[in-house]
C-alpha cells in the first residue's frame, strides 16, 4: 500500500482549494451547506408533523393525487410563501446585522400567525431541534435558543444560511423545497401515494419556487400574511383526533 503523505506545498495547495470554492462564482460550498440544511437527514424531526394534512385525509378533503396536489401547492403559495418567506428574509438581514433582538421579534410574530396550537408547537421543537443540530456544528449563537419559546424553524434557518454566507433568496428556496418534501412525504404515507405520484408534485412544486420567492420578498411589512382557512380548521381538529400517526 502507498501511503501519500502531505508535504508543505500539499497543505498551501489544500488551502488554496478551500478559498477557491469559498470565492466561486457559483457558490460550491455553499451549495453543499444549503444541500445539507433542505436534506430530509437533518434530525429535527420534520417527518413527525404533517401540518393538518392527516386529518384532511382522514375527513375526506384529500384523497387522492390532484387533492394532495391542490393541498400542498395551496399552502405553498398562500401560507408559506406569503408569511415564511417574507419574514425568512426579515431573520436573515437581521442575523447578518447581529441584531438579536430583531430575531427574536420577527421569530415571536411568526409562531403568533400559527392558527393551532399544534402548527406553533410543531414550528418551535422544529426550530429548538435545528438549533442543538448548529450547535453540533460549532454555531455558539444557536445554544441559546436550544429552549427558548420564541425559537421558529426559519428563525435557525437563517442563522445558519447568514452563518455560511448563503444568499437569502436561495436558502428561502430552500427551506419551501424542504416543505414541499416533508409533505409530498407525508402525503405518500398517508394518502396514499405512489413514489412516481410524489415526484410529479416535487417536479411541480420546483417550478414554482423562484416565482414565489420573488414575491415573497417583495411583500410590503404590513402585506405580509398567509391565509388557508382549510389548514387552519385541518390542524385545529387533529389535536383531537382518536387515531394518527402524525404529531400534526
Amino acid at each position: 500500500m502507498r501511503l501519500h503523505m502531505h508535504t508543505g506545498m500539499d497543505t498551501a495547495m489544500i488551502i488554496d482549494n478551500e478559498r477557491t470554492v469559498q470565492n466561486d462564482g457559483c457558490g460550491a460550498l455553499q451549495l453543499t451547506r444549503l444541500l445539507q440544511l433542505a436534506s430530509p437527514a437533518l434530525p429535527v424531526g420534520a417527518f413527525a408533523w404533517s401540518e393538518g394534512l392527516e386529518f384532511a385525509v382522514h375527513t375526506g378533503w384529500v384523497s387522492d393525487e390532484s387533492s394532495a396536489r391542490q393541498w400542498i401547492l395551496g399552502v405553498l403559495a398562500n401560507c408559506v410563501a406569503r408569511l415564511d418567506v417574507p419574514m425568512f428574509q426579515c431573520l436573515h438581514r437581521a442575523w447578518n446585522h447581529d441584531n438579536e433582538v430583531a430575531v427574536r421579534e420577527h421569530s415571536r410574530w411568526l409562531l403568533a400567525c400559527r392558527e393551532s396550537a399544534e402548527l406553533r408547537a410543531g414550528d418551535r421543537q422544529l426550530g429548538q431541534a435545528l438549533a442543538r443540530v448548529l450547535v453540533e456544528l460549532g454555531e455558539t449563537r444557536a445554544r441559546a435558543w436550544c429552549r427558548d419559546k420564541d425559537v421558529s424553524f426559519a428563525a435557525m434557518f437563517a442563522l445558519a444560511s447568514a452563518r455560511w454566507h448563503i444568499q437569502a433568496r436561495h436558502a428561502a428556496i430552500a427551506m419551501m423545497w424542504s416543505w414541499c418534501e416533508n409533505m409530498v412525504a407525508s402525503s405518500i404515507k398517508l394518502v396514499p401515494l405512489g413514489h412516481s405520484a410524489g415526484q410529479r408534485l416535487l417536479y411541480e412544486a420546483g417550478a414554482l419556487l423562484p416565482e414565489l420567492c420573488v414575491a415573497g420578498f417583495a411583500l410590503e411589512r404590513d402585506c405580509i400574511a398567509g391565509g388557508a382557512p382549510g389548514l387552519a380548521m385541518a390542524s385545529a381538529a387533529h389535536e383531537t383526533q382518536r387515531t394518527r400517526l402524525f404529531r400534526s
